[in-house]
């Protein structure tokens, strides 16, 4: 058995490991070839572990960014064959290590509700659940017509600075465990604005009196996308326009040669799960939500 931190050179099991396991889990080639050729990035981190050559583990880390304390987050797949041998609890032991110098307090994952009593071990406890959800964006709901004085706009066609401020936000308002204060513009360009994964002429604003009171943001290609967040500016809740720009967004994808568009969203968060179910998603799957102190 050998863990080690993962390269280039495996990226192809590497998809193949999470189409296997976690599909709805967007995990694109092109999105994991930028991370395991990017830069060295302090809380990002990825490891893979191998028995005789092949890809049985897998596990990545990151910063929560703009969470005040630093949070950390996870993810942790082995194959159902090779799992009792020690090589979770290593590659668990390798992300908590990571996250700890990067100086993050806790650390979050989304895990199978089976592996919920071995994480506790660690000192993982429970918070909530997250619901899995995908469609095929040419099954989506008709969008709906947009109210009066309300336009939509492509992304691509909105100033950054603009949808920054309306993401610090939709931060801020979020459900999760998190406290997220705002994120430096800077790092949020380099790593939402400008990220090769995040897929701006497929997302979609809404805009009342030229300003964004509502949008949804992708991450992924043209043939599978992520909902990477959806929101809408508190004061305009209520009126529909999360299902408008989501709908919209999704025709968008339909029309890009899209044929799989993926969420999730925590339990509580009856809203949004009312608008994706209205919009055709269906339920694919649903983790818990484990928290540990590192």
């Amino acid at each position: 058995m050998e863990i080690r931190a993962a390269g280039p050179g495996d990226v192809d099991q590497a998809v193949a490991l999470h189409d296997s396991l976690v599909p709805y889990l967007v995990t694109t080639r092109g999105m994991l070839t930028r991370r395991l050729a990017g830069p060295v990035v302090p809380g990002r981190a990825t490891f893979a572990a191998f028995d005789g050559g092949e890809l049985v583990g897998w596990a990545t880390t990151g910063l929560i960014g703009g969470s005040d304390p630093l949070d950390g987050e996870l993810r942790l797949l082995v194959r159902p064959e090779h799992r009792r041998r020690g090589i979770g609890t290593q590659l668990l032991e390798a992300t908590h290590a990571n996250l700890r110098e990067a100086g993050a307090t806790t650390a979050r994952v989304f895990a199978d509700p089976s592996s919920v009593e071995w994480a506790a071990r660690f000192g993982y406890r429970q918070t909530r659940r997250v619901v899995y959800a995908g469609i095929d964006p040419r099954q989506a709901q008709d969008q709906p017509e947009p109210p009066s004085a309300v336009d939509l706009v492509v992304l691509t066609d909105v100033r950054p600075e603009a949808l920054y401020a309306v993401d610090v936000v939709a931060q801020r308002t979020k459900p999760g465990d998190a406290k997220i204060s705002a994120r430096p513009y800077d790092e949020w360009l380099a790593a939402v604005w400008q990220s090769e994964d995040t897929v701006l002429d497929v997302s979609v604003a809404a805009t009342y009196r030229d300003e964004i009171v509502a949008f949804t943001l992708g991450l992924g290609d043209h043939t599978m996308i992520w909902s990477k967040m959806t929101s809408t500016l508190p004061e305009y809740r209520g009126r529909g326009l999360a299902k408008l720009v989501k709908a919209a967004a999704l025709h968008r994808a339909a029309n890009a040669g899209v044929r799989g568009a993926y969420t999730a969203n925590y339990d509580g968060n009856t809203p949004m799960l009312a608008v994706n179910d209205w919009l055709g998603y269906q339920r694919i799957a649903t983790h818990a939500v484990l928290i540990c102190p590192l």
